[in-house]
């Protein structure tokens, strides 16, 4: 049996995603990061710095439990424990994972960052512009790549496209429209319109409270 811990977060989100696009049966546990339930005692022993989301897998390698961290090495554990949304060749993996690091080195990043200072109590200008630009810089980057390929890896969708999903449904915390960018809105839509994203974006955002 797999457990997802997590919340109603970009990088939460992905994880649902995948597990319901493959398929795979899950127990989903809430993580409350507005109450800083992240840093309780029982969830620090199963990610030590203390964020979600976390994978605990009962029938791990070698039947052993497996327990792992970080969106990203998540994504790729249940590709390659799977064989699905991930290329078989080596030179279709290497796309996928050098968009996923595109996305969480760079665009997840400058999102995040730019929510935060846009939202921040003490205005900093200078920070907020700097990743304004870093932002609208990433995502001009990322709508050149979708001008030239279905997905943001080519003809399939793989989990690549769902890294990129997450901070691009959670948008609204760094005031960011996708109006000027017309190939990730063409790309965002259609994601988005896929039943499992559908259902994994419903079961995290039924872990916020009223």
């Amino acid at each position: 049996m797999l457990d997802l811990y997590a919340f109603s977060t970009p990088n939460s989100a992905r994880i649902p995603i995948a597990l319901e696009e493959m398929g795979l049966a899950y127990r989903l546990h809430s993580i409350n990061v507005r109450k800083g339930e992240q840093k309780s005692p029982e969830h620090l022993a199963r990610n030590p710095n203390g964020k979600v989301p976390v994978l605990v897998d009962s029938e791990g390698p070698e039947g052993a439990p497996f327990t792992l961290t970080e969106s990203g090495a998540i994504l790729l554990y249940l590709a390659e424990k799977t064989g699905k949304l991930i290329p078989a060749d080596a030179f279709g993996r290497a796309r996928v994972i050098e968009q996923m690091l595109f996305h969480l080195t760079g665009i997840g990043p400058a999102l995040g960052q730019l929510g935060n200072f846009r939202r921040a109590e003490e205005q900093l200008p200078a920070a907020i512009s700097r990743f304004e630009a870093e932002t609208a810089r990433t995502l001009a980057v990322l709508d050149g790549i979708l001008g030239q390929r279905k997905f943001v890896t080519g003809d399939d969708y793989t989990i690549a496209d769902i890294t990129h999903f997450g901070w691009l449904w959670r948008r609204e915390f760094a005031m960011v429209s996708l109006d000027p960018y017309d190939n990730i809105r063409r790309w965002y839509e259609a994601v988005e319109a896929r039943p499992a994203v559908q259902r994994g974006i419903k079961a995290v955002t039924a872990l916020v409270p009223v």
